[in-house]
Parts: structure tokens; C-alpha cells; sequence
């Protein structure tokens, strides 16, 4: 009989022991699912965040894109404008040099004209 009390003890002492160890892993489930829930709205907010983010690259890209045309219209039409310059300063010094050449004849024909 004394052997049966004392199972009884110990079934009931294990008894209380898992009882508690349950009631343990039931607090831990439930800060897990508290953390768990946490990690998840920091993940939501950081989507939104990298989405944002994104969303402001594809802009400013755009917008650097956009200024590259820009600079390389600008940069070919001031290559175009210098080869005009280049050209028009050839002429003047062609149209010079026939002056050059045709003033003496010029005075030339003025001073026989005069006699």
C-alpha cells in the first residue's frame, strides 16, 4: 500500500510538472506569435519603405536620362555650331585674301584711269 501512495505521489508530482512545463511552452507560443507578429509589421513597413524607394530611383533615373539627351543635343549643337564658325572664319580669310589681291589692281585701275 505504501508503494502505491508513493506512485501516486510521483504520478501526481509529474502530473504537476507537465502541467507546468504546458503552461510554460504556452507563454513562449505566445511570445513567439507576439514576435512573430511584430517582425511582420517591420517587414510590411519596410516593403512600403524599399517600394517608395524605388519608386524614386525609377524617377530621379528618368530624370537623369532625360538630362544626358539633353547634354549630348547641347553638346552637338555646340560641334555643329564650332564647325560653322571654323568655316565661316575660312571664308573670311579666303574673301581677305582676294581683297588683298584685288586692291592693288584696283588702285592700279584708278591710277591709269587718272591719266
Amino acid at each position: 500500500m505504501e508503494a502505491i501512495k508513493k506512485k501516486m505521489q510521483m504520478l501526481k508530482l509529474d502530473k504537476e510538472n507537465a502541467i507546468d512545463r504546458a503552461e510554460q511552452a504556452e507563454t513562449d507560443k505566445k511570445a513567439a506569435e507576439d514576435k512573430c507578429k511584430q517582425v511582420e509589421d517591420e517587414l510590411v513597413a519596410l516593403q512600403k519603405k524599399l517600394k517608395g524607394t524605388e519608386d524614386e530611383l525609377d524617377k530621379y533615373s528618368e530624370a537623369l536620362k532625360d538630362a544626358q539627351e539633353k547634354l549630348e543635343q547641347a553638346e552637338k549643337k555646340a560641334t555643329d555650331a564650332e564647325g560653322e564658325v571654323a568655316a565661316l572664319n575660312r571664308r573670311i580669310q579666303l574673301v581677305e585674301e582676294e581683297l588683298d589681291r584685288s586692291c592693288p589692281r584696283l588702285w592700279q585701275g584708278v591710277e591709269l584711269d587718272d591719266f
